[in-house]
């Protein structure tokens, strides 16, 4: 596993989410804020619902690592930014991507401890408004035991609604301003808190 390095300051927006469905509406969504983030000036890598399935129920009583876990422990360890996309399941975030973030328990002992100084952009799909809107609560709760910021927007789609072609492409507008909203966000602030940082530690490498 290679953690991209530094492009000319580029920060890295990590992306987390999907379900074990192929496509599914929160891969797309989550590829979608990861474009805009890319196209704000983000380098980005996306852990999607494929690879999510893969990681083993996480067990802090189990010092030993996949080598899935540790690919994702890595570079989340060296993200700038996260994009995290849940479906919503019975009002709540899904058991398949509360595991993965369940795995960084493992940066507990980091400098930057778990999510600290990251902004974190939170994207939720649901068959209805309520559990997408519920869901989007929880998955923030989550963000912020985890230390980590949420963005100011958020996205809650309801699926219920046309929202992607066959091609994955959003026919939504409104889902697609938010989407790329988000991603937009999670890069403005990795860019200005990189840059606050650098100035107050001149020094740091």
């Amino acid at each position: 596993m290679s953690v991209p390095h530094s492009n000319a300051g580029k920060p890295l927006v990590v992306g987390i989410g999907g379900t074990t469905r192929t496509p599914s509406s929160t891969d797309r969504a989550l590829r979608l804020a990861l474009l805009a983030a890319e196209e704000a000036g983000a380098r980005t890598h996306c852990f999607n619902g494929q690879f999510l399935v893969r990681l083993p129920h996480f067990a802090p009583e189990h010092q030993t690592r996949t080598e899935e876990q540790r690919e994702l422990i890595e570079m989340v360890r060296h993200a700038d930014g996260l994009i995290v996309a849940s479906p919503g399941y019975h009002g709540g975030v899904s058991g398949l991507v509360k595991n993965a973030l369940d795995l960084l328990e493992d940066l507990r002992g980091d400098e930057r401890c778990y999510l600290d100084g990251r902004a974190v952009g939170c994207v939720v799909t649901a068959a209805g408004w309520q559990a997408a809107v519920s869901t989007l609560d929880a998955l923030r709760a989550i963000v912020h035991a985890l230390r980590g910021w949420p963005t100011p927007l958020g996205a809650s789609l309801n699926t219920t609604e046309p929202l992607f072609d066959r091609d994955g492409n959003c026919i939504d507008a409104k889902a697609a301003d938010v989407l790329g909203g988000v991603g937009r966000q999670v890069v403005e602030f990795a860019s200005r808190h990189g840059a606050a940082t650098k100035q107050a530690s001149p020094h740091r490498a």
